[in-house]
């Protein structure tokens, strides 16, 4: 199809034979992303330190396996599990915080030891309530006070929570090491509302050099449908999204 990288997301490392991949990526000249999948189990601010040890347990073998691919980092919202969503009070949503900037800090030193950082993605308030948009990450990765903290931003997530693209996008600058797009109702980018010139604007101020990746979802992968609440095909294929997806972005990026 002509792309230049792609974006594996783990959902289960068991499933993931590390050799054949490498064998794939070789063969098509394509740059590895590793992208995390933080489900009910896999939480770090929760109440049971048993879950921060599958949460690390997890996180540790998706830095193995970006290490092993030749990715340079592993992204996802890995704060917090997706669809943790509440009205929390005060000191109740501090603690949370507390947990995230400790357990994020171990995280990053683990990511050291591979040569490896993490990209941590905002969400929308509709699947966590702890970071939202490009200001509260950027408090996070100050408290998180690592090198290896950096960003992930997705252009869906954007589209819900950003006053101003540009600005967020600036906000972040050269913590910035991924970008996932898709359209306003997670389509195939160049079919909906996205202000995509606002995207083109905001990376080229930050002299943004990294991956631009396709986010595509399917109600055919049951277990990633169901936690982003896609409950019907977005394109007539996932062939067709990913063709038409790289030809619009192709010619943004021109």
């Amino acid at each position: 199809m002509g792309f230049d990288a792609v974006e594996i997301p783990v959902e289960d490392p068991e499933l993931l034979h590390v050799p054949s991949v490498k064998q794939a990526l070789e063969d098509h000249n394509l740059k590895p992303v590793i992208c995390g999948a933080f489900g009910p189990t896999r939480d770090l601010t929760h109440d049971d330190p048993s879950f921060h040890k599958t949460s690390f347990d997890y996180i540790r073998r998706c830095l193995q396996i970006s290490a092993e691919v030749g990715a340079s980092f592993v992204a996802g919202p890995m704060y917090s599990a997706v669809g943790k969503a509440r009205l929390l009070p005060p000191e109740k949503k501090k603690i949370e915080w507390e947990r995230a900037v400790n357990n994020l800090h171990k995280v990053c030193v683990m990511a050291a030891e591979y040569g490896q950082e993490i990209a941590l993605e905002p969400l929308n308030r509709f699947e966590t309530d702890l970071i939202n948009n490009a200001q509260d990450l950027m408090r996070l990765i100050s408290d998180i006070n690592h090198p290896a903290a950096k960003v992930l931003l997705d252009g869906f997530h954007m589209n819900i929570e950003e006053r101003n693209i540009v600005d967020a996008i600036t906000l972040v600058g050269k913590k910035l090491i991924h970008v996932q797009v898709s359209e306003n109702y997670r389509g195939t980018p160049g079919t909906g509302q996205t202000r995509w010139e606002d995207y083109r604007k905001g990376l080229e101020l930050v002299e943004y050099r990294g991956v631009v990746s396709i986010e595509s979802f399917t109600p055919e992968i049951k277990e990633l449908a169901g936690a982003v609440c896609i409950w019907r095909p977005l394109a007539e294929s996932q062939d067709a999204f990913a063709s038409e997806g790289l030809k619009f972005l192709k010619a943004w990026a021109s």
